[in-house]
């Protein structure tokens, strides 16, 4: 981990150096210790590949046709410490993927949460952004809902009907809306292109707060049309307080993506939203939410 000079001299006479003045890095647990495999100073504008490093960490498990899973444990600096990774990679080949809106109440829009999923789907997991309803575009069974939203770094994600999954830039949503099966919004872009990292990820000052810590949720695409899923949940103290919002930025978010082989990807409402279901035939693991939300995103075998 590079330092800042102030923090080498500190370090050169054996005093411990604040955490302010390290330079932000990720590590991932390998038999033994920790690996560090990426650095703030350091970090990719673009990652053209999965990051063996990172990769080789999971061990994938079969759910169901069409569904795998595994996890990584990861630290960082601060209150990042110890982060649990859970990934999901999804075969649109073999599921079928459905919007859940949950009627509107009175005041705000109904609420849903993952163990509420139907029998059927061996995947859900909170999908977009929202206030008091679901943010942006949305589309079910071909009908739209509600319409596009309007951000720079707030693309589509889109299910066209032979169940191909795309990102799709939001100055090109206009285009394709008639084409979409299913459709949300969601916020900020994460990669885009063949692994771009955006410049407001970069660099201070572009409109995005790249020092806030929180629980993550990302969903992107892998270049061969697979969906990945990830989650991030505070691993210290043994997981008993995993819900506790606390977690990565968006800059370590995106390194996250990249690394796990996504060439596009956004991120997915986090903190106390961020949840997710995986049913084998075993039963399903359940990672819930502190707050029920207001759109989910579930599989369904064809």
């Amino acid at each position: 981990m590079r330092l800042a000079a102030p923090a080498v001299a500190l370090a050169l006479i054996g005093l411990p150096v604040p955490a302010a003045m390290r330079e932000p890095a990720l590590a991932v647990r390998v038999p033994g210790g920790w690996e560090t495999w990426w650095q703030a100073h350091a970090a990719p504008s673009a990652w053209r590949a999965a990051l063996p490093a990172v990769t080789d960490r999971v061990v994938w498990k079969q759910a169901s046709p069409g569904v795998e899973w595994g996890e990584l444990s990861l630290s960082g600096d601060g209150e990042a410490f110890r982060v649990r990774v859970i990934v999901a990679r999804l075969d649109p080949s073999l599921l079928r993927f459905e919007l859940v809106k949950p009627v509107d109440g009175k005041v705000f829009a109904g609420r849903w949460s993952v163990d509420e999923a139907a029998d059927d789907a061996v995947f859900a997991v909170n999908a977009g952004q929202f206030t008091d309803q679901p943010w942006g575009w949305v589309v079910q069974d071909g009908v739209e809902r509600q319409a596009p939203g309007r951000g720079p770094l707030a693309p589509g994600v889109v299910v066209d009907g032979n169940g191909v999954v795309r990102l799709v830039s939001p100055d090109s949503l206009s285009m394709i809306r008639g084409e979409a099966r299913v459709a949300f919004q969601s916020y900020p872009t994460l990669l885009s292109g063949d692994g771009e990292v955006p410049l407001p990820l970069q660099l201070d000052g572009l409109g995005i707060d790249r020092e806030h810590r929180d629980a993550r949720l990302a969903l992107g695409l892998q270049r061969d049309g697979k969906v990945i899923i990830a989650m991030t949940r505070f691993e210290a103290l043994g997981g008993v307080l995993a819900n506790i919002p606390l977690g990565l930025t968006t800059p370590e978010m995106a390194a996250v993506m990249g690394a796990l082989g996504a060439s596009s990807a956004v991120l997915l409402d986090g903190g106390i939203s961020s949840q997710m279901m995986i049913r084998s035939a075993a039963g399903a693991e359940v990672w819930t939410g502190w707050r029920r939300v207001a759109l989910g995103l579930v599989a369904v075998p064809r």
